[in-house]
């Protein structure tokens, strides 16, 4: 007989280890062997397609842990972060803009493929993170911090706010699962226990498809400057809010600042933000090619990153706070 191979356990002790160990073994499959997530039927929608509605799961139990009076810091949390993330991001750009030509790079990296990876967020990966260091109300401010999905803000900095609109819809979508979630908890204490499991339970299932989203490639065909910024990324903008957080949200609605760094990632989508900055403004065109390489791999390297940064400052002020 076989003895018991203690499988949770171990993936517990890694940094992050329920979310980042199955969005490796995602991106390792999605790389080296995608036509395995391809074979259809339930396969195919539960390990490739299977992020979106697992993490609609995730917002709809942890809605339920939210009292109504807890739904105003759930809020505030989310202002904070997604201001520092897409404040941040921007400046950088900007800056660079500003000092050397809007169309001059540093370390090869143009201000826009500067701004389009540092001020848009995975909300995925910041909704598994908020679920094991954070609690519902960071998870719940994941409604606010999905604003920076898309090129709205690139766009914004870049001076072309007459050419973007806010997808208002895409943002009551987000919304939608955690109202719902708010309402079942708030009605019925019953129904808030039963769906409280489903928030831990949800994220190695939704995590490996946010895998298998990426492709490590991108971080060879990207090259050094791609690293740069993936390193930027997770650097900047997960140490600012880190910081915005600690000093900016009341200290009893908290569990643990290290969440803060979970805006630390380049979102999927904002690989596209290069492509739809030059279609409004041509003269970015030449440029726009290998700003989407370089933030294709800022997506790859802040995925794999930004939970164990999370995991350290986290570990980093438990200890702080046992030496006191």
């Amino acid at each position: 007989m076989l003895g018991k191979i203690p499988i949770l356990k171990t993936i517990q002790k890694l940094p992050g280890g329920l979310m980042v160990v199955f969005l490796l073994l995602g991106a390792i499959v999605n790389t080296f062997a995608p036509e395995v997530l391809q074979i259809g039927s339930f396969t195919t929608a539960l390990f490739k397609n299977g992020a979106l509605p697992l993490i609609a799961v995730l917002l709809v139990c942890s809605g339920a842990q939210i009292t109504l009076k807890t739904a105003g810091i759930a809020m505030w949390k989310g202002v904070v972060l997604n201001t520092a993330k897409v404040v941040l991001g921007c400046l950088l750009g900007v800056a660079v803009g500003k000092l050397i030509g809007p169309r001059a790079a540093i370390f090869g990296l143009t201000p826009l493929a500067l701004m389009a990876a540092m001020a848009n967020s995975n909300g995925g990966l910041y909704t598994a993170l908020a679920s094991k260091y954070g609690d519902e109300t960071d998870i719940a401010a994941v409604a606010i911090i999905s604003s920076n999905d898309g090129p709205f803000f690139t766009m914004l900095a870049m001076g072309m706010t007459g050419l973007a609109n806010i997808p208002w819809v895409a943002l009551v979508a987000v919304i939608v699962p955690i109202v719902v979630g708010m309402i079942l908890g708030n009605l019925d204490d019953d129904m808030r226990k039963f769906l409280a499991p489903g928030v831990m339970l949800s994220i190695p299932f939704f995590s490996f498809p946010l895998g298998a989203s990426l492709n490590l490639i991108d971080i060879v065909k990207a090259g050094l400057p791609g690293v740069v910024l993936g390193l930027l990324t997770l650097l900047v903008t997960g140490f600012g809010g880190y910081f915005a957080y600690k000093y900016l949200v009341p200290k009893h609605a908290k569990r643990s600042n290290a969440i803060g760094a979970g805006i630390a990632t380049s979102a999927g989508n904002s690989a596209a933000t290069p492509a739809a900055v030059a279609a409004i403004d041509p003269s970015w065109a030449p440029f726009a090619a290998v700003a989407t390489v370089q933030v294709g791999a800022s997506v790859v390297i802040t995925a794999i990153l930004c939970p164990l940064l999370v995991d350290f400052l986290y570990r980093w002020e438990q200890n702080r706070s046992k030496k006191r």
